[in-house]
């Protein structure tokens, strides 16, 4: 009794141990695909059954506006702070991936089909427009 009882135990561990392991949620610090320099710190946070990611800073070059605004949204977005915004709505979870929603890019204010995933500990970041794709990588913060 005392040995299953160890062994459920044991279980439970390391599948919550693997779980948060291979989480997306959390903070992340998104890279400039050119320079290689932290853009952004990203919030990827569970709302119920589905993933949604805000910004919560910028990281800026000297002269340019530390809390700028989305000039090149549209709609609800449109001249709002981008500290702050939900750039990530709707992912939902299939399998190791998760899709279904959209991804913002606050610099050309375009929004693009998104997936993402873990590889090893970092994330993958994919964002889609019909048929051409970008992924970025993401990194622990």
């Amino acid at each position: 009794m005392i040995a299953r009882f160890i062994f459920s135990l044991f279980s439970i561990l390391l599948a919550v141990s693997s779980y948060s392991q291979e989480s997306i949620f959390g903070k992340w610090k998104t890279v400039d695909d050119e320079t290689g320099k932290v853009k952004s710190i990203v919030e990827i946070l569970s709302e119920g059954d589905k993933a949604s990611g805000k910004v919560l800073e910028l990281f800026r070059e000297e002269g340019e506006d530390p809390d700028p605004i989305c000039e090149e949204c549209s709609g609800k977005r449109k001249n709002e702070k981008i500290i702050g915004m939900q750039i990530i709505e709707d992912l939902e979870k299939d399998g190791d991936e998760w899709s279904g929603g959209e991804i913002l890019d606050p610099e050309n204010g375009k929004i693009y089909r998104c997936k993402i995933w873990r590889e090893g500990e970092n994330l993958k970041v994919r964002g889609y427009l019909y048929f051409f794709y970008r992924t970025q990588t993401w990194l622990p913060l």
